[in-house]
Parts: C-alpha cells; structure tokens; sequence
C-alpha cells in the first residue's frame, strides 16, 4: 500500500452492506476539511465499486487508493474542495 499521504480520520462501516457505506463516507467528508483525508473500512465488496463510483460523481472528493486487505476492503479519500 502507498501510504504517502496522511490519514485524517478513519471510518469504520465494516458489517454495513450498499448503501450504508457511501452514505456513511459522504456524511463523514462533509465534516472535514479541504484537504482530509478518510480511510474506510468496509467488508462489504461492493464498496470497492460504490465508492469508487460515487467518488468520481462527486465534485469536491478525490478517491487516492483502495486495498483489498484480507476480506476488509480499505478506501482513501481525500476532501479536495
């Protein structure tokens, strides 16, 4: 894992299955400032997906990375705006 950037704030949804992920990291981002940076810890595969969608539909965000660790899926976020 590249970890060249500094996280922010960790958010644990692992055991929340679609939507519960995205719209727990949505209300997480808007409560950080430009500039954060939010690891999720999900287990539910389909955040690789729902995230990485909502990201790039999303002005304001940038997804930096995702990692399959095990059956715990990691996604980075960083607040851009």
């Amino acid at each position: 894992m590249n970890e060249a950037f500094d996280i922010t704030e960790t958010l644990d949804v692992k055991g929340a299955s679609c939507p519960m992920p995205v719209v727990k990291t949505k209300n997480a981002i808007d409560n950080l400032a430009e500039g954060s940076v939010l690891e999720v810890l999900a287990t539910d595969s389909g955040s690789m997906s729902d995230i990485e969608g909502w990201a790039e539909g999303t002005t304001g965000v940038e997804l930096l990375e995702q990692v399959e660790d095990g059956n715990v899926y990691k996604h980075y976020v960083e607040k851009t705006a």
